[in-house]
């Protein structure tokens, strides 16, 4: 997700409400990789995107202009947004197609391998932003935990034959997802954008995944629809829960909240992800793969969690 534009020293600690609402909003992140994956004989998964997202960039484009925030679309910063629209439409087009080939398990966790590319990508580009020797661990241990998946087979639990032969693919491509995901952050945060209403920055996101995905899903074909009662709750559930509410949330409680914080909680979400896909589409887990995945997850909160790490050793340092 991308950032606020808040004062960070005015944003409170998360609490409880915040907290709960975290919970809501992962679980519904959670859920969109099973949402597509269920959907997908009626519609392929990047049809689908590229549809969900036209819709909500209807009813964004509109907030945008009732707060009067169309200024923002201009001064400079259609450049910066058309490339962090091509670099969403990347992520979705990796987690779309990923999702032919590998579980909604899987592709939930390896897409949140997201705040690591980020966190190097920082680490290269500001010095105020070099990772600490801690991180460097979480970022040895998330790839390694990648390892693990891939060289303990878990990526090939799925269903068998030769989806079996070829869910590695698919876990790839989750992995590019993640690093396409990490490319859009770095973008926000060193282009104009990063001083543009959160609204505008996700109207150039939507309406890419948009466009490109729709192009896309014309020039190979996947353009069949069976109109069911399933593919009209998923697209429904991505179009109002993911692109809209979900964002919006998210977004209003990155002005109220420290982002750190938020950030950490935010890693239930590929937990929800596997709990959704084992539980409403059967999916099976390997051993290599839950041991890959918590390597993963604990990796990712080293990297995005030292600074309340800090900030509690600080506290009981100065207690001591």
């Amino acid at each position: 997700m991308t950032e606020a534009n808040s004062n960070p020293s005015q944003r409170l600690p998360v609490d409880g409400r915040a907290a709960l609402m975290m919970v809501g909003l992962c679980a519904i992140w959670g859920m969109q990789q099973t949402a597509l994956k269920a959907a997908a004989p009626d519609m392929a998964p990047v049809l689908q995107i590229s549809l969900r997202s036209g819709l909500a960039a209807v009813v964004i484009a509109a907030l945008v202009f009732l707060r009067g925030e169309g200024h923002a679309l201009r001064g400079g910063t259609w450049r910066p947004g058309l490339a962090i629209g091509v670099l969403f439409a990347l992520e979705y087009l990796f987690m779309g197609e990923g999702l032919r080939f590998t579980s909604a398990s899987h592709m939930g966790i390896f897409l949140y391998t997201a705040p690591i590319f980020t966190a190097l990508g920082l680490h290269v580009g500001l010095p105020e932003e070099r990772l600490s020797p801690l991180q460097w661990l979480g970022i040895g241990l998330a790839f390694a935990g990648v390892a693990v998946s891939f060289l303990g087979g878990a990526g090939f639990g799925a269903t068998g034959g030769s989806a079996r032969d070829s869910a590695w693919i698919g876990d790839l491509m989750g992995i590019g997802a993640g690093a396409s995901w990490g490319a859009t952050t770095l973008t926000l945060r060193f282009s104009k954008l990063s001083h543009a209403p959160s609204t505008v920055t996700t109207l150039y996101q939507l309406l890419g995944a948009f466009a490109l995905l729709g192009v896309l899903a014309l020039a190979t074909g996947q353009t069949h629809v069976a109109l069911t009662p399933l593919l009209g709750a998923s697209l429904a559930f991505q179009t109002v829960g993911v692109s809209l509410v979900s964002l919006l949330v998210w977004f209003g409680m990155l002005r109220i909240y420290l982002a750190s914080r938020l950030g950490v909680l935010s890693f239930m979400t590929p937990l929800f992800g596997v709990a959704f896909g084992v539980a409403l589409l059967g999916e099976r887990l390997e051993p290599a793969f839950i041991g890959g995945a918590a390597m993963v997850i604990a990796g990712i909160l080293l990297v995005s969690g030292h600074e309340m790490l800090r900030a509690r050793q600080a506290r009981r340092a100065a207690v001591g």
